[in-house]
């Protein structure tokens, strides 16, 4: 069998069809989703050739009936192992590597752009030289959890996740640069969220923006932080994260709009921000409790 190189950046899912074979059932390709490519396919018995992929990779196995035999080579060292559903693998960009499994089942594959990730980094511990270790089956719960909460966006359109994407790559960067790298780097720890002046400037921000399909850098951007301890702060400071703090107020500014003017639902899901009605609708009767119709024939019929 051949050697292959792949580039997910420049082939997008065909990079991944001359690995698998096949197309994957999911996929972030039509998504603008930054720095990451993430696909989901439910793959029968088979193996890869040999292959050297210029982004990060990462494989998270789920979706298995039962433990499955593997065999993979990843940067000129063999194992036999039996891979668990939740176990992960870790290859590094630019690393040879081949893998073969004897039962089918699911796997989420992660592709992060080494720049991507040196810049999370660099803006995370100041350093922009780190080495990523090779991993063969090692069970991770916290990246099972990014991986499969991933695989929930992309089944939900993938459109208009990207700020929920952003978050959820930044914390597997994060996690990957303190468990899975040949540097011991201690992160700073910042507590008490974030001062008044910059949280008001950050709310203000949403407010005026909630329209637009907004991002975890341009957030973190307003208040001149790095995405991570952006993300932690905010939380501390609201209780949410900045994702759902967008969600909560594009739910809160519909209903606005619902009682004070006469625009359409699919209007008012635009304005506000959501990407098409069948989000609007999701979110806000998870928050509210009733669909948007419903809420609409109430305030309407008064």
């Amino acid at each position: 069998m051949s050697s292959v190189v792949v580039d997910f950046a420049k082939e997008k899912e065909e990079g991944y069809k001359r690995i698998f074979a096949r197309p994957p059932l999911l996929s972030s390709v039509a998504t603008q989703w930054d720095g990451i490519l993430t696909a989901y396919d439910y793959m029968p018995p088979g193996e890869t050739p040999e292959i050297s992929v210029k982004q990060h990779g990462i494989g998270i196995f789920v979706d298995l009936p039962q433990p499955v035999l593997a065999e993979r080579f990843i940067d000129g060292q063999f194992r036999r192992e039996y891979v668990s559903p939740g176990d992960m693998v870790v290859v590094p960009a630019d690393t040879w590597h081949r893998t073969r499994w004897t039962l089918a089942g699911g796997v989420i594959v992660i592709g992060l752009e080494p720049k991507t990730f040196t810049q999370t980094v660099d803006e995370t511990v100041g350093c922009d030289r780190i080495e990523l270790i090779p991993h063969f089956a090692t069970a991770d719960p916290l990246v099972q959890q990014i991986g499969l909460a991933l695989k929930r966006a992309l089944e939900n359109a993938g459109s208009g996740s990207r700020l929920y994407a952003e978050t959820m790559t930044t914390a597997l960067m994060v996690h990957l640069l303190q468990y899975y790298s040949a540097q011991q780097l201690t992160l700073p720890i910042y507590s008490g969220g974030l001062p008044y002046p910059q949280l008001r400037r950050i709310v203000d921000y949403i407010q005026a923006h909630l329209d637009q399909d907004l991002s975890l850098r341009d957030l973190a951007a307003v208040v001149q932080l790095s995405p991570h301890y952006f993300s932690q702060l905010f939380k501390q400071s609201t209780g949410v994260t900045p994702h759902q703090y967008v969600i909560q107020r594009r739910v809160e500014r519909a209903k606005e709009l619902l009682k004070q003017t006469q625009l359409t639902l699919a209007d008012v899901a635009r304005v506000v921000g959501f990407v098409d009605q069948s989000h609007f609708h999701r979110h806000f009767k998870r928050l509210v409790g009733i669909t948007p119709r419903a809420f609409l024939k109430q305030v309407r019929s008064y």
